[in-house]
């Protein structure tokens, strides 16, 4: 029974003071609208008569848009009149062209489109959850309806990471020609690939003279050097419980993926092999570096629906999957806290073979809340507690940063909205430095 049944109702309750007996008058008018009401749901297009078939965008980034459209066929032979209600999950943000209460019309044999407007708040897979089809009679008062769970046909929205550190990009890629161009090329550098051989001019390092080219050739020939390329970088994301805690609006994994997403782009252009590792206590995410230039959109969607786990992360198994998987020598970028309970039992007791064996170095995003405790005059008692395990919390960082460097790691710890463009500044310092 619709509104409109109810409205007839109370319409009919008007008369009833003209009734010999308000009873038999409530009985009549109900029941004569009963029976309008089952005539005209009898009439309403039963729900198997109607088909429903889904398009639109699969992906979209995180602050953008997605349109997903409902197609809703009648395959009776009579005129449909139906109300849609496509419900999605509250994260996928999802916003109808036709609201749920407008009926809409739909001949016999042809079909509606129904778009729907998603703008997600939340990163990750957003999945259509119910799509209900309430078929109405001619006259409004009945109808079938059918809804179905979860929503036929499915569909499921990945919404990718924003990324919004590819702003920095032109400026590092620029630094990155820099370096390449002005890289020594005629010395025995550090780390450097023979690139040819050319002859002898005033001023060469005799330390690059190929002595037995030169005696084949008659002529003093040297050998020319180029910049390092196709080096192996790993990102590790721990996706631990630190990884869940909130710097400024959106949980440190958050910026640890916007970080590792500018470093990857960065580390491709540059010729060298990126490898991905997301792990807490089970590794929850893997991409190699084959095919570059896919290897950004797949890393992309790998990282889309990684959330964090409330487990304390298994450094252990990170360093046996880090030396099981990589044989060679490669730059380790860890994405985690400098906490001291995490890293003190689980990642120092590790790093000495893993340190052996892989350039390792540890990417933070310090809490600005803990500098303002520190700095901030207190105004009351309680201030000076919260002023004391600020500065406590600040020299464990620092007790946690000296261990680290005892193993030869390197730390680039920064501010959320920092640490991308830091940590890709000192990618291009050791690459510069053919320290990779």
């Amino acid at each position: 029974m619709t509104w409109r049944a109810a409205l007839l109702l109370a319409a009919g309750a008007l008369t009833l003071p003209a009734w010999p007996s308000p009873l038999a008058g409530v009985l009549v008018m109900t029941g004569a609208v009963l029976l309008l009401v089952v005539l005209d749901r009898a009439l309403a297009v039963p729900p198997s008569a109607v088909t429903a078939t889904r398009d639109g965008d699969r992906a979209v980034r995180l602050g953008g848009t997605a349109t997903v459209v409902v197609h809703l066929g009648n395959t009776s032979g009579r005129p449909l009149r139906a109300q849609v209600r496509d419900a999605w999950v509250p994260s996928a943000g999802a916003r109808p062209d036709v609201p749920p209460t407008r009926p809409v019309r739909v001949e016999p044999g042809r079909s509606v489109a129904l778009p729907s407007r998603l703008t997600p708040t939340r990163r990750g897979d957003r999945p259509a959850v119910a799509l209900t089809v309430r078929s109405l009679g001619p006259l409004g008062l009945g109808f079938r309806q059918r809804s179905e769970r979860p929503a036929t046909p499915p569909w499921t929205l990945r919404v990718l990471p924003r990324f919004d550190s590819r702003r920095h990009l032109p400026e590092k890629l620029s630094r990155l020609r820099v370096i390449d161009g002005t890289q020594v090329t005629r010395g025995r550098g550090q780390g450097t690939e023979f690139d040819t051989l050319r002859e002898y001019v005033v001023g060469d390092d005799v330390r690059s003279i190929d002595w037995r080219a030169s005696a084949r050739r008659a002529d003093v020939l040297v050998r020319t050097w180029r910049p390092e390329r196709d080096r192996r970088l790993v990102c590790v994301l721990d996706t631990g419980r630190t990884s869940a805690i909130r710097v400024g609006d959106e949980p440190r994994l958050d910026t640890a993926i916007d970080a590792a997403l500018l470093l990857t782009a960065l580390a491709a252009r540059a010729g060298d092999r990126v490898d991905l590792l997301a792990a807490d206590t089970a590794v929850r995410a893997t991409v190699t570096g084959t095919g570059r230039p896919a290897l950004l959109p797949r890393l992309v969607h790998a990282l889309a629906p990684l959330q964090p786990a409330l487990v304390e992360t298994d450094f252990d198994l990170i360093a046996g999957e880090l030396l099981r998987r990589q044989r060679q020598r490669s730059l380790v970028v860890l994405f985690t806290a400098l906490e001291a309970g995490a890293l003190s039992a689980g990642l120092l007791p590790v790093l000495p073979r893993l340190a052996a064996r892989h350039r390792v170095l540890i990417a933070a995003t310090h809490d600005p809340v803990l500098t303002t405790l520190t700095t901030a005059v207190p105004a009351r008692p309680g201030d000076a507690y919260a002023a004391a395990a600020g500065w406590r919390a600040l020299a464990e960082r620092d007790r946690i940063r000296t261990a680290l460097a005892r193993h030869g790691v390197l730390v680039v710890d920064a501010p959320a909205g920092r640490l991308a463009p830091t940590l890709a500044d000192t990618y291009l310092r050791l690459k510069s430095q053919a320290q990779l």
